[in-house]
């Protein structure tokens, strides 16, 4: 981030014509000459430095039978714990027919979280978090789908050095709830952006043994099963803690 710097007065000098024919400047009264220069090149709001405004995190998903989702927002409920940062949601385009859909008895996508306009949207976050469900140890073809979109980005290379994580959901223990985030690193390598895991910074979440619980140090997930299981308060804990170490580490990389 610039460092926000005072306007330098403008070094033109006046004419001697001028300067003898103006009336003298009473004691105590500011010269309306030198208060003119000054207010024209005061900063606008607009132009204040970056850092007088919120970091912005996207936390972009995709959900079939809401399992994602439900990590998704107790991730913001993370991220927005940490002072000077907004989280803002996003779902990908959902890629599969509506008949479709109906016959895989996916419910009914709740539109108070908008579908990400457009690639270009991504430009303008300082960080991201990726959720998806697994494909055969992969991310969904909808997720793969919106990467694909973004070529434009990867042209000009605008998300480069913006770090980034995931999150998954998997049907069973041994679905890929590390193999799908590993496989979607490349689509951050390619952009140039920096994959930020959470390791075992869960502390002593990330080693109990007596429920089922979903997540790596890839990054928090959830077991669906065959679609009816919901995330259990573990699961959800460790959706909310990443939410926060995220936004922890952009805020630093964002503003040293």
């Amino acid at each position: 981030m610039g460092k926000g710097g005072g306007c330098v007065p403008s070094k033109k000098k006046i004419s001697k014509s001028t300067s003898q024919n103006a009336p003298p400047v009473p004691a105590g009264e500011p010269d309306s000459t030198t208060n003119d220069a000054v207010s024209a090149t005061e900063p606008s709001r607009d132009s204040l430095p970056a850092n007088t405004q919120n970091l912005k995190l996207f936390i972009i998903f995709y959900s079939m039978y809401g399992h994602v989702e439900s990590l998704a927002r107790r991730m913001k409920k993370g991220v927005e714990a940490v002072d000077g940062v907004d989280a803002v949601l996003y779902r990908v385009p959902e890629t599969l027919p509506e008949e479709v859909l109906v016959q895989m008895r996916a419910p009914v996508k709740d539109d108070s979280i908008p579908d990400i306009p457009s690639p270009a949207e991504l430009a303008d976050a300082d960080g991201f978090l990726f959720g998806f469900p697994t494909r055969y140890g992969c991310m969904a073809a909808q997720m793969k789908a919106f990467f694909d979109s973004t070529g434009q980005l990867w042209r000009e290379q605008k998300l480069a050095g913006k770090p980034a994580g995931f999150f998954v959901s998997t049907g069973t223990q041994g679905g890929g709830q590390e193999t799908t985030a590993w496989t979607a690193i490349t689509q951050l390598a390619h952009h140039g952006m920096l994959f930020v895991p959470i390791g075992y910074t869960f502390g002593a979440g990330m080693f109990k043994m007596d429920s089922i619980r979903g997540g790596s140090p890839y990054g928090a997930g959830v077991f669906a099963g065959d679609g009816t299981r919901e995330a259990s308060d573990t699961e959800l804990a460790l959706a909310e803690h990443q939410g926060k170490y995220m936004a922890a580490v952009v805020k630093k990389l964002v503003q040293g």
